[in-house]
């Protein structure tokens, strides 16, 4: 046992390297990485310490509460790691002048991870976009359930998560439908027959939405006259909701069910498209002499 012991200690003390005029073993490499183990760690209790115990109750919205948790985590984990490098005697110019010389080596292997980190401190200081929005990136649509270094998380609907990197949201269009508020608006379009009085089909559109629940009673909805279309006179019904700013479609559905019924009470018709074709017998025939296809005359 005594022997096992010496050859565990003799490995543990094996010098791998030297840094400045300082031996990295075995045994320092270990204790290194045990303590930033522990530094992660305690970092990840301590921000959602402040996060959801320490600022749960004041006055400061999850988005806010969940950047000054992360700043505060990456500023602990910086210094704790440069007081374990200092405390077992590591010179910290040497490893500085070593990650330099790496860095120019792996430098453009690193540019998107560098390029996401970056704009994730972007996101979580100038806040374009804080957990709990709903937002549409390119053609993807969710909640923001997370923001973390690296990249930010979705969550679909379908109730799919999906992880986009954080530099889509710095150099892509992004479009926030709850930045201020969760107030939305959406557009229900309609067409009915020429036949309609315009009047009657603005009433019982304004009806249908103030018989819906999802829809708000302010802002009031309103009724557009459109067009003069080809075969129908077109409206768009404008509502606005809260509650179905996840859902859209399923407003628009309950919408169009109960103007699909107020019509048929009120008997205003939705038009099929229609088309009118004329036909003229002699340009028949002479497209038909042009492209030398016999013309047979009417017999009797």
């Amino acid at each position: 046992m005594q022997k096992i012991l010496e050859e565990l200690n003799y490995l543990l003390d094996f010098t791998i390297f030297t840094l400045g005029k300082t031996p990295v073993t075995n045994r320092t490499v270990l204790y290194i990485a045990v303590l930033i183990f522990l530094i992660f760690y305690l970092t990840t209790k301590l921000k959602k310490w402040i996060v959801e115990g320490l600022l749960i109750k004041s006055t400061i919205d999850l988005g806010v509460r969940e950047a000054i948790g992360t700043i505060i985590s990456y500023i602990i984990i910086l210094l704790g790691i440069i007081i374990i490098f200092q405390s077992f005697g590591i010179d910290l110019s040497t490893v500085t002048i070593i990650t330099g010389a790496l860095g120019i080596g792996v430098g453009f292997g690193l540019q998107s991870i560098t390029n996401n980190f970056v704009s994730g401190l972007v996101i979580l200081l100038e806040r374009p976009i804080k957990v709990g929005d709903r937002i549409e990136v390119g053609s993807i649509v969710g909640d923001v359930v997370k923001i973390s270094a690296r990249a930010t998380t979705l969550m679909t609907n379908d109730n799919i998560a999906i992880i986009v990197p954080n530099s889509e949201f710095i150099s892509s269009k992004v479009i926030n439908w709850s930045y201020i508020d969760r107030d939305v608006r959406f557009n229900v379009p309609v067409g009915v027959s020429y036949n309609s009085d315009p009047e009657l089909v603005k009433k019982v559109l304004l009806e249908v939405a103030d018989s819906c629940p999802g829809v708000l009673k302010k802002p009031k909805p309103d009724v557009i006259f459109h067009e003069f279309g080809d075969s129908a006179l077109s409206f768009s019904l404008r509502v606005w909701t809260r509650d179905y700013i996840t859902k859209p479609n399923v407003l628009k559905s309950e919408l169009n069910y109960l103007i699909h019924d107020k019509f048929r009470d009120y008997k205003i018709e939705i038009p099929f498209p229609q088309r009118d074709i004329h036909i003229r017998s002699g340009n028949i025939e002479l497209k038909a002499a042009e492209k030398n296809i016999p013309v047979y005359p009417e017999k009797g």
